[in-house]
């Protein structure tokens, strides 16, 4: 049991989003149970392990849609030139060689490596989607046992693929079903941790693949799937189908309430109408979109039609004040328009949707601070030099609140981070052990590069 006292409150919630000199109480297992002033909440749990947040801002952990935890291997690693001049090398001479240079304990080590970054940066939530082609099985038991040791919440998937093969695929979409199957079983992780089914691009994917895939999968277990990023994979399935992306997704089954993509750059008007007919969620990665050169996803287009929107890193640092900050600014820019993407579309999108998004597969409201959410909050070193109100609230984030302000981390009322020190990673003992391994995992990815980009 926690007690959180003399905080102000950003609640997020748009009806009543600030509450000043509050205080917040988290039972023993972990949801929060009241709220209300200070000195009424002091005296009602007299006994209670007290955090006093000294009138410090208290805010719902933040959320991340969309991210790859392997990916943490990519800091620093030089690509053999010439630069890859667009996306598909950049997949092909980045991204797919380093996957197959993974083993499990290079797995663990990214997934701990991007862990430590989120509970540094207050975020509590995470939708990862995962590749290790040649340390598969298993897997997703290694980046849940990571998880579980940081203390946060993840949604776990791994991306099937043909890329390797046809067993190789078969393997995937097994990784998948054990995983969930395990989960719903044994609930080895208190529901901290879920399940969902990884797929990666229609353009590496198969009828036959995409067909086994959709068998395989629960009708209740939602998808996990980057589209249309690049044009390629609008080129991809015109050719293979004679359709689009999302209407070939759509007439596998793979789209509905609970599926998301990722990324829908380039997607048309037909192709956006089918997403939100079969309420399918979106994710926009912003800083990722920028780095690989693939444009601007049409997020105030998608939003007006009814898609639910919301915000990921793809692998990027959990920095998700930062991420929404590029969102506000690049749709400026690249429309040359600064009434473009709205502070609270923002906040729709990267506050309201992602809780949104959380609740429908956790179960439990996440993302707020109300009687009955989970007991995932940040307490936040922000001193504003104007005030905040009910209607500036989102553009404080945006432009005074910075991630590295997070000072404190809990997840169902465990502390993860207390003044800036964490509680449950060693994070020096963790970043040595990965300056140790990264040698060996460039060297391998090397091979990998010089020998076509498929690991023999």
């Amino acid at each position: 049991m926690l007690l959180v006292t003399r905080a102000n409150m950003l609640t997020m919630e748009f009806d009543r989003p600030i509450l000043h000199d509050h205080a917040l109480f988290i039972d023993s297992s972990g949801r929060i149970m009241d709220m209300g002033p200070s000195a009424e909440l002091e005296a009602r749990y007299p006994q209670t392990t007290r955090i006093d947040a000294q009138g410090r801002w208290v805010m719902p952990g933040k959320i991340c849609a969309h991210t790859h935890f392997y990916g943490a291997f990519a800091r620093g690693l030089a690509i053999p030139p010439p630069a890859p001049k667009d996306f598909p090398e950049i997949l092909q001479r980045l991204w797919w060689p380093l996957d197959q240079a993974l083993d499990e304990e290079a797995v663990e080590l990214s997934a701990l490596i991007m862990l430590v970054d989120a509970i540094r940066n207050g975020t509590t939530t995470l939708f990862d989607h995962h590749a290790s082609p040649n340390a598969l099985e298993g897997s997703l038991d290694i980046i849940a046992d990571a998880v579980d040791k940081a203390g946060v919440r993840a949604a776990l998937a791994y991306e099937v693929t043909d890329r390797y093969g046809p067993q190789k695929a078969q393997a995937a979409i097994q990784e998948n079903v054990r995983f969930i199957e395990r989960l719903r079983r044994e609930r080895p992780y208190e529901g901290r941790i879920i399940g969902l089914f990884g797929l990666h691009a229609s353009l590496t994917l198969s009828d036959a693949t995409l067909a086994a895939s959709r068998e395989a999968a629960r009708p209740d277990v939602g998808f996990h799937i980057h589209v249309a990023e690049h044009e390629a994979d609008e080129y991809d399935s015109l050719a293979k189908s004679g359709t689009r992306v999302v209407d070939r997704l759509m007439n596998f089954g793979i789209l509905g309430p609970r599926t998301i993509v990722a990324h829908a750059v380039h997607v048309d008007a037909r192709e956006i109408f089918y997403l939100a007919e079969t309420q399918t969620w979106v994710s926009h990665q912003p800083r990722s979109n920028m780095n690989n050169g693939v444009g601007v996803a049409p997020v105030e287009s998608l939003m007006r039609a009814g898609i639910r929107v919301v915000l990921g890193t793809d692998g990027f640092p959990h920095a998700m004040w930062e991420e929404a900050r590029v969102a506000y600014l690049l749709h400026k820019v690249a429309h040359r328009d600064p009434r473009r993407m709205d502070g609270k579309l923002v906040a729709e999108m990267a506050f309201a949707n992602n809780a949104a998004l959380s609740e429908l597969h956790f179960g439990l409201p996440i993302g707020q601070l109300i009687v009955g959410a989970v007991g995932d909050l940040i307490i936040v070193d922000y001193d504003p030099p104007t005030p905040i109100t009910e209607g500036n609230w989102p553009w404080h984030i945006l432009f005074g609140m910075q991630d590295g302000m997070v000072r404190t981390t809990i997840v169902d009322g465990r502390v993860l981070m207390r003044d800036r020190e964490l509680q449950t990673l060693d994070e020096e003992a963790i970043f040595a052990r990965a300056r140790a391994k990264a040698p060996e995992v460039w060297q391998r990815y090397q091979e990998i590069v010089a020998q076509g980009g498929i690991a023999v």
